[in-house]
């Protein structure tokens, strides 16, 4: 099973994600873990998201379940050919604007332009919409997308798949233990219950 745990920079999707490392027949990581080039833009992220589609299919064929935290959103992962052959769950980690922004901040002190902390507010804005609504500007992901995505899957006038199941965990204001809580919980639903030999 592939676990997706998406969301926009700041929302403190890689803290909550490995703290669940623990957890039985589960493996961690990172969607930027194989590196990031400097012209990284939406069909990379994509081509990296059927990647990590691929090793889910591996992971799950040995009885093991991945946990992969990322930006890429439903749509994309719905989109992916693989996706078929592999359940899958969505996760959004999503904060406050503000709070967004003053994270940022700290964890990159002077990093970030006002335009690019501008853009990382836009994107959790769009996904914050797209995880409600298939139908909300899928442009921002189909127009310069991997060749070979199955947008036709969800893009309108399809039907909404029901597969299009999204968990909203808000961080904004909460500990890092209870957003880590809320997190086991949604796993722990998604996988559904453990079956003994």
């Amino acid at each position: 099973m592939l676990l997706l745990v998406t969301g926009s920079s700041c929302s403190g999707k890689t803290t909550a994600a490995f703290s669940c490392a623990d957890l039985p027949r589960i493996v961690v990581h990172d969607s930027d873990e194989r590196g990031v080039p400097s012209n990284a833009d939406t069909a990379w992220r994509q081509r990296e998201l059927r990647w990590w589609v691929r090793e889910a299919i591996r992971f799950e064929e040995h009885g093991v379940d991945l946990l992969l935290t990322g930006q890429s959103p439903i749509g994309e992962l719905l989109a992916v050919p693989e996706v078929a052959d592999l359940r899958a769950a969505v996760c959004l980690l999503d904060v406050a604007d503000e709070e967004r922004r003053r994270r940022l901040v700290a964890r990159d002190p002077g990093t970030w332009s006002p335009t690019q902390v501008d853009a990382f507010l836009g994107w959790a804005r769009w996904h914050r919409r797209h995880a409600a609504d298939p139908a909300h500007a899928p442009e921002v992901i189909v127009a310069t997308g991997e060749p070979g995505m199955r947008w036709e899957r969800w893009l309108p006038p399809a039907a909404r798949p029901r597969a299009w199941q999204v968990e909203v965990i808000d961080t904004t204001g909460t500990p890092v233990l209870d957003t880590v809580s809320r997190l086991r919980e949604w796993i722990s639903r998604s996988r559904g219950p453990v079956v003994s030999a």
